[in-house]
């Protein structure tokens, strides 16, 4: 990968699990904001309904790829996009996935980072303890959310990322 594909019309709210992102995705479309949903939580649901195990507590090599795969479509879907539009997460999310299970294959992944480029401005939330729930696709705790938003932060700056200052 060698040309930069960049729009900054695009934002990224990521973060831990369980910090809200869905919800703040969710009020952004009901207030007339384009918005795209998590690609992880869809392969995740798509898997556990074909019985498939790409998926975080299964094939974990096979889930990090078609995160990057789809991620790297809904991105290239998006690339033209002149209004703001709010991604429920990002290509950087998939570094982060793939750092916290250790793959030792990551250069695609940081190639992806490099070439398709979201607004700077990042919107991360971080954990939050009282609204935090698991579910059929979100089976960590709350302290692993903690590191998991930890590591999130680490990764979106390492790809040159601001956090947005009123994110926690």
């Amino acid at each position: 990968m060698s040309d930069i594909i960049k729009n900054e019309s695009l934002f990224v709210i990521t973060g831990g699990p369980g910090a809200g992102k869905t919800a703040v995705i969710q009020e952004l479309e009901h207030r007339g904001f384009a918005v795209v949903a998590e690609v992880a939580r869809q392969i995740i649901q798509e898997q556990v309904r074909t019985r498939g195990n790409s998926v975080p507590w299964g094939d974990t090599k096979s889930y990090t790829e078609l995160m990057l795969s789809r991620s790297i479509e809904s991105f290239l879907t998006l690339k033209q996009a002149s209004l703001p539009t709010f991604c429920d997460r990002g290509i950087p999310d998939v570094l982060c996935y793939a750092r916290i299970i250790s793959l030792l294959e990551v250069r695609e992944i940081e190639s992806a980072c490099e070439k398709f480029r979201y607004n700077q401005r990042v919107f991360m939330l971080p954990p939050w303890e009282d609204v935090y729930r698991t579910d059929t696709e979100r089976k960590q705790t709350f302290q692993e959310a903690v590191q998991v938003y930890q590591a999130m932060v680490r990764v979106y700056e390492h790809c040159g990322y601001a956090k947005n200052a009123c994110s926690g």
